[in-house]
């Protein structure tokens, strides 16, 4: 399927590894140009080295927080009118929630609510004027059931969906779309991180826990970061123009609902 997606712009954050290179990955098969963005250099270059190769579009990278306002300047220097923002951002660590303190609160919040709205109001305009833009945001399965150990990441990622649940709907009228994509248990870092807490407080080996877990879902395996980026990517596609405001589970069928 030609997504129509051939010369666009689009912005990445965090997008070096996991699931934001995922995305990456999809949009540059796509044919979109792309802002690459992440917080080591390394890592980050060989990315952009190995899309390049692959797909023979323009990349640039950015090596940054994108939660510092410094950040954020050099992705938009670098990219002024994207036509494709997706937003993404590591969340805080697990933690129970009577150890969290003013300062983790804050900054949670800074990461996973506030960066990404600030950058939806940066790139807005631009998009307005082309009558055109794409914005996805990947938070989490979490913002529908909890996860132990997550609730700052859950609650900042819930705030971000409500609050774009209005805003949306201002942007429809100028083909701007902006939907959430909710990943479940995919086989990332982060993931493979819980399989080892959960390993260390239960006494059970890291496989042990794996094949647990893996066996609560009912795909019976996890996600993948390149099953992932494509749904981004159709996202993001001239075919999606009519999607907008939605909160889209990747999750294997974890979430048990109907509607």
């Amino acid at each position: 399927m030609d997504l129509g997606l051939k010369g666009k712009k689009a912005i990445v954050c965090a997008s070096s590894r996991g699931l934001g290179r995922g995305c990456a990955e999809a949009l540059a098969e796509a044919g979109c140009d792309l802002v690459l963005n992440g917080r080591d250099e390394k890592v980050l270059a060989a990315t952009q080295s190995e899309l390049e190769e692959r797909f023979g579009v323009s990349i640039q990278r950015v090596a940054a927080d994108v939660s510092t306002r410094a950040g954020q300047d050099a992705l938009l220097s670098a990219c002024p009118a994207p036509d494709i923002l997706v937003n993404n951002n590591g969340g805080p660590p697990r933690r129970d929630f009577a150890d969290l303190d003013r300062d983790a609160m804050l900054e949670g919040t800074i990461q996973n609510f506030v960066t990404p709205v600030e950058l939806i109001q940066a790139v807005v305009p631009g998009m307005k004027e082309r009558g055109f833009g794409r914005i996805v945001n990947i938070t989490s399965i979490s913002v529908k059931m909890p996860i132990e150990g997550l609730d700052l990441s859950s609650g900042a990622r819930a705030s971000l969906t409500a609050f774009l649940a209005g805003v949306c709907r201002q942007l429809a009228p100028h083909g701007i779309t902006v939907n959430n994509l909710l990943p479940g248990k995919m086989d990332t870092d982060r993931l493979r991180g819980g399989f080892e807490r959960s390993a260390k407080l239960s006494g059970r080996s890291k496989e042990e826990v794996r094949a647990q877990q893996a066996a609560e879902i009912p795909a019976r395996r996890f996600g993948n970061a390149e099953e992932f980026g494509q749904a981004c990517a159709f996202l993001c596609s001239q075919h999606a123009g009519y999607i907008t405001g939605q909160n889209i589970l990747m999750d294997g069928g974890l979430f048990p609902a109907a509607f």
